[in-house]
């Protein structure tokens, strides 16, 4: 199909051509938008809303548990959110400092406003990045048939020897007739507004939100309209079925917000941030955040709170029967914690602000459906919040969403070429997911339309690998939400850590800087220079050395010990011991903190090294696209459909699915070593 040229405006009628579409403005819409444009492809981001760019409708907070981590990530790679929160946080803290890295994850409090107004500005400024107010209604498909040639095929590698492989054609010929037939796959090639103008593009990034066929509730008052009052965007999940999407249902919810007029703190705790604060962002100076932080309070339901919840189940949607849509597990609304946990007497509540220059404070962990009569009742029943006075009443919002298992690992829809998703239109909740899921679709159609291999994370390289993994792979039957607990390999994926992780895959996709990239490498040099060299220092028992490790309340040496020993003594660190090791140069602080990690978990590092690497030989096992199941005697029916349904890209993925069993595995790696695993005699 011929595209018009880049301002096309005939009688009724606007054509305009770009390199990428991305539908929404949120987290995950501004993450895919910036990637695609910083990659200098002509992009238009569309929003029903100006005002609403990177909108917090719910808390205003980025990071928290493993959240911390996701945003991290996105930094290492390139994105734009760990560096907005730096300039737009009002409170920061380090979760989880008393236990140990692996969970350690960055929270901070936002001015509500201002995290907007900043990511909006960075849009406005970016070059190749047009912004547009209007509501996308369908997506223009057209067929597309894409299938592994012979020779390819033909020349399939070993994954581990990387040798080519000698398959027959005779071998091939009859799966090769089977690809060929019955292909129903689609191309995208752009997009329609309800204002009948057309946008044809080589890639579509859905990044929806909660805005489709959205409606809000508070009892019995139903309202059609998406989070906060805004327009809900109606028509696009008509077209999205047309082209055969699979669609899902979800729910989520949001608590109200006070007026900090009329509460009264001094029945609270106040709960300060971090002394000293650090950044999301590895490219944030760490001095620039040390700021004049404001107080969140903490607070408790009780159980007259509770007696007006449960008199008034009725008048709930959620219990009513009106709500379609399945919410949250790991975020309920106060209604599911005093019906599925009727023996807690009290439940904790935050109240947070949300920005500097409004009075809204937001009530955390008691989101709710109720009717505004009983939502004033209910929260006046709390501690510090007998007199408050509602600015907006809580609500559920329901919206459509789709069945992630639909997608690639790339994030590319399966059966249309060109059409990738991110955030909660992938059935996911929260900002730092979108924002990650956004990224990664934002890179891949980048990827594809610059003709390169897409950036794929995988279980052991990234928080971002997990989320996108267990998406695309596990049956979800709710809005998805990260946790530290999902991720086997955790020990490793450390939020400290993530710039050596991931900042070079960063470089190699382009939207990280030379600089950046070198000082990357130069720090992993210093890390293993300093750790060797500590290893290789040995202190004697002498008085000075006992006098160090009574002052830190450590047992006594009896002879000698290394440093390296000594910084594994659970009370004692690298930094700790400094008066001990008389030739310590002076290093920059992450340096600091990865050489004391580094060398304190030596052990369970290693340990899990191991285990990686038994997990990468069956990532390597990649599979075809267009695998033929069918011709593997021995999978069970029930594999057969699931794999079928699926694609997995490799052996490893395959092993994650619901419903496929280690047998079946061992049926699938028989049969590739027979088939495709003929090597060369010679």
């Amino acid at each position: 199909m011929e595209c018009p040229s880049k301002n096309q405006i005939s009688k009724n009628k606007l054509e305009e051509t770009y390199d990428v579409v991305v539908v929404g403005a949120g987290h995950a819409g501004c993450e895919a938008a910036l990637a695609c444009a910083r990659l200098n492809l002509e992009t238009i981001i569309f929003t029903v809303s100006i005002d609403s760019i990177a909108l917090m409708p719910c808390n205003p907070n980025i990071g928290g548990s493993s959240k911390g981590h996701l945003v991290r990530e996105i930094d290492a790679l390139g994105g734009q959110m760990g560096i907005n929160i730096d300039k737009t946080f009002i409170q920061s803290k380090m979760l989880n400092k008393s236990k140990g890295p692996a969970v350690h994850s960055l929270r901070a409090q936002a001015d509500k406003a201002d995290y907007s107004r900043q990511m909006r500005t960075t849009l406005q400024h970016t070059e190749h990045l047009t912004i547009r107010q209007a509501e996308v209604s369908e997506i223009l498909t057209e067929p597309y048939q894409e299938v592994e040639s012979k020779e390819s095929l033909m020349s399939f590698k070993d994954s581990d020897s990387n040798q080519k492989l000698n398959v027959q054609p005779e071998d091939i010929s009859k799966d090769y007739e089977k690809l060929n037939k019955n292909i129903e796959n689609k191309k995208i090639i752009g997009v329609k507004t309800v204002s009948g103008a057309a946008y044809y593009c080589k890639a579509v990034i859905l990044c929806t939100g909660t805005y489709l066929r959205a409606r809000c509730l508070t009892g019995e008052m139903i309202a059609h309209t998406g989070p906060n009052g805004l327009m809900a965007a109606n028509y696009l999940t008509d077209s999205l079925v047309q082209n055969g999407v699979e669609m899902f249902r979800f729910k989520t919810g949001t608590p109200a917000r006070m007026d900090k007029r009329s509460l009264d703190f001094s029945k609270m705790q106040e709960q300060k941030g971090d002394e000293r604060v650090v950044p999301f962002s590895f490219t944030t100076n760490p001095e620039d955040v040390q700021i004049d932080q404001v107080s969140c309070w903490l607070t408790y339901t009780n159980e007259k709170t509770h007696e007006i919840i449960r008199d008034n189940l009725d008048r709930s949607p959620i219990y009513a029967g009106v709500i379609e849509g399945t919410g949250p597990r790991y975020c309920p609304s106060i209604e599911d914690k005093v019906v599925k946990f009727p023996e807690k007497d009290r439940h904790q509540l935050f109240i947070e602000p949300e920005g500097i220059h409004t009075n809204e404070m937001y009530v955390g962990g008691m989101s709710s459906s109720l009717p505004e009569d009983v939502q004033y009742a209910m929260y006046r029943t709390v501690p510090g919040l007998e007199h408050a006075d509602i600015v907006r009443c809580a609500y559920a919002i329901e919206y459509d969403c789709i069945n992630p298992n639909q997608l690639y690992p790339s994030l590319e829809f399966k059966k249309i070429h060109g059409l990738f998703s991110g955030g909660q239109f992938n059935g996911s909740s929260g900002y730092e997911e979108a924002a990650a899921q956004g990224l990664i679709a934002g890179i891949n159609a980048a990827m594809e339309i610059l003709g390169k291999e897409p950036l794929i994370l995988d279980r052991s390289e990234a928080y971002i690998g997990v989320l996108i993994d267990d998406l695309v792979t596990k049956e979800n039957h709710e809005p998805y939400r990260m946790m530290t607990s999902r991720a086997e390999y955790r020990l490793l994926l450390r939020q400290d850590n993530a710039d050596l992780r991931l900042t070079k895959k960063g470089y190699k996709v382009g939207l990280i800087p030379k600089e950046r990239y070198e000082w990357v490498l130069k720090k992993e040099r210093l890390i293993q220079a300093e750790v060797e060299r500590v290893c290789a220092v040995v202190v004697g028992a002498n008085q000075k050395t006992q006098q160090v490790l009574k002052k830190y309340k450590s047992v006594p040496l009896n002879t000698g010990s290394t440093l390296a020993e000594l910084i594994r003594r659970p009370e004692l660190s690298y930094e700790l011991l400094s008066e001990l090791d008389q030739d310590r140069k002076e290093l920059p602080y992450d340096v600091v903190e990865q050489v004391n990690i580094n060398i304190k978990y030596d052990g369970y590092i290693k340990r899990q090294i191991k285990q990686v690497e038994s997990f990468k030989k069956l990532e390597k096992k990649r599979l075809e696209k267009n695998f033929d199941y069918d011709a593997v005697s021995g999978l069970r029916m029930e594999a057969r459909q699931k794999l079928k349904m699926y694609c997995p890209v490799s052996i490893g993925q395959a092993s994650r699915i619901s419903g496929v069993s280690p047998a079946d595995i061992s049926v699938l790696l028989v049969y590739l070593e027979q088939y495709y695993h003929n090597k060369n005699k010679s």
